[in-house]
Order: C-alpha cells, then sequence, then structure tokens
C-alpha cells in the first residue's frame, strides 16, 4: 500500500528536529533503580560522569542500542512505515554518534547536520518488570544544535515538520526549533509539535500556549500534559479546550485509545489490548502512525488506527524501534 502512493510524494513527508541521543535500554530490577536513585518513570537529565556511573552498574547486563530521541524515533517510525524522513539532529564525531548516523541512515532517513567535536548523547531507558521506563538523559552535544543547522532547502521539500518540545529546554536548541517552524510557516509546510513532558509546561506554558494558538497545526500530547495545559481534568474537555486553538490535536490515553480532534470533530481512537513489557516510545510511535497517515492520505480515523496499533507494538516488546515492520498487508488489514 505504501509503496503505491511513493510516486506521488514530494521528497519528505516528514522533517524532524530534535535530540539525538542513543538509546541504551536494559531491564532492572526495582532493588537496582531504588539504589540508583532515580525518580520511577520520569526522565531526568544527568552529566557525564553519573551517566557512565549507571553504565557501570549494568556491566554484565543485556542492552539494546538504537538511535533514539523522541522525535528521532517517531522519524524512524514514519520511514517503518514506508514513509520518507529527514531529521535535524547534533551528534558527536565520537563511535556513538557515528552509530547513530548509521542506524538512521540504513533507514532511509536523511540527516545531514554535520557532527560535533565531543560526545553524543545518550538515554539510558531502565525498564522494570512492570513496563515502567525510568529515562536518564545525558544530552551532550545535542543540546549545541542551533538555527544554522536547520536546512530550508530540506524543509521546503516536507509535507509536515514536526518539533519536540525537549528543545526548548536549552537556548539553542529553542532557537533551532523556532527557526524551522519559521522556515515552515514561509514555506506553506505543516508543523507538528509534541509537548514532550509535563513537566516542560511548568517552565514554558506561556511560550508553548504562543505555539498552540500560532503556528502548530497538529498538537500531539498526553492525558497528564493536556491536564497541565488546560486546567481542566476529562479527557474530552482537555481536548475540545485545545482544539479551540489549535487546528488539530492528538491525545493520547495509554491503553485507553486516544482522541483526535480535527475540524471540530472528536475522533475516539481505540486502544489495542497487549500486555506490556516496555513504554520506551509509545507516544512517539503514536506520533508517526498520525504523521504517517496524514501525510500520505489516509483519513484521520485511519491515521489514528494506524498509530494506535503501531504504539501497541511497541510496548509489547523491549525498545523504542520496531522489531517487526508494517507490512502491506498489515496495512490492508487495518485498514480493510
Amino acid at each position: 500500500m505504501a509503496s503505491e502512493r511513493k510516486g506521488s510524494r514530494m521528497k519528505f513527508d516528514v522533517y524532524g528536529v530534535g535530540n539525538a541521543l542513543v538509546d541504551v535500554q536494559a531491564k532492572v530490577s526495582e532493588e537496582l533503580l531504588e539504589k540508583l536513585g532515580f525518580q520511577k518513570g520520569a526522565m531526568t537529565l544527568v552529566d557525564e560522569e553519573t551517566q557512565h556511573r549507571v553504565l557501570n552498574e549494568l556491566e554484565g547486563a543485556s542492552l539494546s542500542r538504537c538511535a533514539g530521541g523522541s522525535a528521532a524515533n517517531t522519524v524512524m517510525g514514519v520511514a517503518d512505515f514506508g514513509g520518507e524522513a529527514a531529521y535535524a539532529g547534533k551528534v558527536g564525531t565520537d563511535a556513538i554518534g557515528e552509530f547513530f548516523l548509521q542506524d538512521m541512515r540504513k533507514m532511509g532517513v536523511a540527516i545531514e547536520v554535520p557532527p560535533a567535536t565531543g560526545q553524543t548523547g545518550t538515554c539510558v531507558v531502565l525498564i522494570t518488570d512492570d513496563a515502567q521506563r525510568t529515562m536518564l538523559t545525558h544530552l551532550g552535544v545535542s543540546e549545541t544544535i542551533g538555527p544554522e543547522d536547520v536546512a530550508e532547502e530540506e524543509i521546503r521539500k516536507a509535507k509536515c515538520v514536526y518539533i519536540e518540545g525537549y528543545l526548548f529546554a536549552g537556548e539553542s536548541p529553542r532557537a533551532a526549533a523556532l527557526k524551522a517552524i519559521e522556515l515552515a510557516k514561509a514555506n506553506d509546510v505543516q508543523v507538528a509539535f509534541t509537548v514532550s513532558d509535563a513537566f516542560l509546561i511548568q517552565d514554558f506554558r506561556d511560550e508553548f500556549w504562543g505555539l498552540i494558538e500560532g503556528p502548530v497545526d497538529l498538537l500531539f500530547c498526553n492525558l497528564e500534559e493536556a491536564r497541565s495545559l488546560t486546567g481542566l481534568k476529562d479527557p474530552i474537555d482537555c481536548a475540545h479546550e485545545i482544539h479551540k486553538h489549535a487546528p488539530n490535536v492528538a491525545l493520547t490515553l495509554g491503553s485507553n485509545g486516544s482522541i483526535l480532534m480535527h475540524e471540530g470533530d472528536a475522533i475516539p481512537i481505540e486502544g489495542v489490548s497487549v500486555d506490556a513489557i516496555d513504554t520506551t516510545g509509545a507516544g512517539d510511535m503514536y506520533a508517526a502512525g498520525v504523521l504517517y497517515g496524514i501525510t500520505c492520505g489516509l483519513t484521520w480515523k485511519q491515521a489514528g488506527h494506524v498509530a494506535s496499533h503501531a504504539a501497541a507494538r511497541i510496548v509489547s516488546q523491549l525498545g523504542a524501534r520496531l522489531k517487526n515492520r508494517f507490512s502491506p498487508e498489515d496495512f490492508d488489514d487495518l485498514l480493510g
């Protein structure tokens, strides 16, 4: 099905901008997590020394490794579905950075930002038996990405620019995000934005609302983030309130599915029941499914259906990368 649509595409379905991190996933015991002393289920920024200490504690454990970062996971998901994607993210001139570039490019993702001297960022994902993931992020040189790394010629060829909220935690990455949004609007390219984490709303509420009320065409958020943004509790109320300001909204509800808002309509998307092993990347893959769908001619309901099933596949395995890619037959089965 995807191959049938390729001929009508522009060069990129999605151009993502975000942190360039190598994800290192490990299953750990509750005892080890308690010993390390980090808040369970949260994302914590750590320095290089702390990251080395954690990795030393994991010596001998079974680890999986892949190119990561929130927006990177999403553009890789778009490529997994058969879409065309590009990415702006900064890596170092080290072996980990070379691994990141090779991992992205072997999936067909274009990434042309020149590496910088220094250490590539890493995200250690500690997964407990209840499928909760505790993320420890050392940004490394990824936090040096700036406006000069955003390519207008690539954005001009894209249908949609996708920005992760994590970029707003640093001055230079924030400037890169705003530059990408500016270039997208100047070239009539749609802008999708993910809040990324509820903790960011505490510091950037006004700026995020400015984006939602202004250039953002599609907002991704989960229920916790939606409640923080709106001050409301009910998911439908939250979705409608955000939709007053954003043309399109994708509000995820975990195992209860999601709500898409489009042209004034609330579109409920079913959850898919699976045995959750690792929730890492569920929201990222959901975003990939929606973005792939709407840039490749699916209806919003169909795009949400694909996204929900893709997110379910991710939580039923270890890591944020699909181990079993969607085939044309998968799409035919999902879309009828």
